[in-house]
């Protein structure tokens, strides 16, 4: 039952990330920097699910928990990696709302390509160190020999929890990293968005107040989804031994949120989804 669960859920979520990205790609209309940085979030939740759900499908046929001390480390690094990449371009996104609201004239001279790309560039080198800051920090305070972790996958959390020394020292270090990695970001989404909502309130009618809000919607539900679900996860282990509340917060983060992302994406844009369903129905046509 749980093997055709998360395969099904797996494959969903692949198969929406997927039309995201070929969607943006093939129409000229989305070739926008809003919609190539919801094209690379598209590709980062796709890397994030087969980081975790794969091996746990492995797991669940072949009967065995088993992982390699490598094996767990490696997918520790790729998973801290793309969860911290899925921060980062949500913060980018965030700006790019901020200046296509509060500075409409310059939002093309503003968000060029050059710069578009060097966000998506900085994004993947700060979630590359932030990765290998978590491996390097494991090495140093966990015995790999005979773990047991609870839960589907190497979650970090729970790996320092399993640490051969003191838990202060483990807390420290994860308050510090949340604050060294995870302030910025989330006070870069406030920031914008409280300019987004100051600049939207001077708009005199309503319906131009309900437009600029709507281009925000999907994007400030994600937010929500993956900030809520990854707070409660890093206060919840440090707070509470819960290894099952643990677990399924880690399944909230790691396979609902990419799963869920498309369809909040798709259904909340009408022209994303004007080009989603041309595309299904020229896939349709080419199977006739």
């Amino acid at each position: 039952m749980l093997f055709g669960l998360f395969l099904s859920m797996y494959l969903i979520s692949v198969l929406g990330n997927l039309l995201i990205i070929l969607a943006v790609s093939s129409d000229s209309h989305l070739h926008t920097p809003m919609y190539f940085f919801l094209s690379i979030l598209s590709l980062d939740d796709i890397c994030l699910v087969s980081t975790t759900i794969p091996k746990m499908l492995m797991n669940l046929q072949s009967h065995s928990r088993a992982i390699s001390c490598a094996g767990c480390l490696t997918q520790m690094c790729f998973y801290i990696i793309f969860c911290c990449m899925d921060v980062m371009l949500l913060t980018v996104m965030a700006y790019d709302r901020f200046v296509a609201i509060c500075h409409p004239l310059n939002y093309p001279l503003i968000m060029n390509p050059r710069l578009c790309v060097s966000l998506v560039l900085l994004s993947l080198v700060v979630s590359f160190l932030e990765g290998q800051l978590h491996v390097w920090m494991a090495l140093q305070m966990t015995d790999f020999k005979e773990l047991e972790i609870p839960n589907f996958f190497c979650d970090p959390s729970q790996i320092l929890n399993l640490s051969c020394r003191a838990t202060f020292s483990n807390d420290v270090f994860r308050y510090v990293v949340a604050i060294i990695y995870g302030f910025p970001t989330i006070f870069g989404i406030l920031l914008s968005y409280y300019k987004i909502i100051c600049s939207v309130l001077r708009i005199p009618s309503s319906r131009g107040k309900y437009k600029a809000f709507s281009t925000c919607g999907s994007h400030l539900s994600v937010v929500c989804l993956f900030f809520g679900t990854a707070l409660g996860v890093y206060v919840g282990s440090a707070v509470s031994h819960s290894h099952r509340g643990s677990a399924v917060s880690s399944v909230m983060y790691t396979v609902v949120t990419p799963l869920v992302n498309p369809f909040i994406y798709s259904l909340r844009n009408r022209d994303l989804k004007s080009v989603l369903i041309r595309l299904l129905k020229r896939g349709a046509d080419i199977r006739r």
